[in-house]
């Protein structure tokens, strides 16, 4: 393959991942809690190209790797008093599949049958001594800004909300959770505020991203007719070489 035609292949796959990424992030512009994600890019040269040699060293654009935007969305009121928002740094812990922690920006909690205080999708939120928060249901909930639940003018538990480190140690688990990858030490109580009957919204910019969708969109098309007129310039040159050869 070409210099021309492989540069432009390995942009077009590049656009791809561009494109599903970019896709994804829209259609999640109204999930509370969804952390936008974006591309970082590099220049790809190949082992033996940089060995040396006859190979000339082709660079190609590609994505090393996604990344995560933390920044935060806007608190939403909602006035429903089992939707939390965490204004500033901190994430809820909440009981994952197989006992694994998992962190999460969506407060939109509700009440078991039991009354115990669980995500959407079901999932424990737990307390500063990582239990379940078991709460009356017959009783109305309160929640100060430390994260601290009274019901019946007592304290019957506090939610955990943990800050870390090193924000890159976490990875996405499904839309909203994240597990962290790091060390227990890097977990830190959260200086950010515990909001009651507010929700984080997502920090998508629905125009930002549909301009860059289109934007790669375009890259894309150029890239095929690129591959099309190198296509084209190699049959042509197929066709000179069998002519001298007549």
């Amino acid at each position: 393959m070409d210099p021309l035609t492989s540069a432009a292949a390995s942009g077009m796959r590049t656009s791809l991942e561009s494109l599903d990424l970019l896709a994804n992030n829209l259609a999640n512009t109204q999930t509370n809690g969804y952390k936008v994600d974006r591309e970082f890019y590099d220049m790809y040269t190949s082992a033996d190209a940089l060995a040396g040699g006859e190979n000339d060293p082709t660079q190609m654009p590609d994505i090393i790797k996604n990344w995560t935007d933390f920044s935060q969305g806007s608190l939403q009121q909602t006035s429903n008093p089992l939707d939390f928002a965490v204004g500033g740094e901190g994430f809820f812990a909440v009981n994952g599949p197989g006992g694994n922690t998992l962190y999460t920006r969506n407060g939109s909690f509700r009440l078991s049958p039991t009354g115990q205080l669980t995500t959407q999708d079901g999932y424990a939120v737990r307390d500063v001594n990582g239990n379940p928060v078991q709460l009356d249901p017959t009783q109305p909930i309160t929640v100060d800004t430390t994260g601290a639940i009274t019901q019946g003018g007592q304290t019957v538990a506090q939610l955990q909300v943990a800050s870390f480190a090193d924000l890159s140690q976490l990875s996405k688990q499904g839309t909203t959770y994240f597990r962290f990858n790091g060390q227990a030490a890097d977990i830190k109580r959260a200086p950010g505020e515990v909001e009651q009957g507010k929700v984080e919204g997502s920090n998508v910019t629905p125009a930002e991203s549909a301009v860059r969708l289109v934007t790669v969109m375009r890259q894309f098309e150029m890239l095929q007719k690129a591959i099309s007129i190198g296509t084209d310039m190699n049959h042509q040159a197929i066709e000179e070489v069998a002519r001298s050869g007549q």
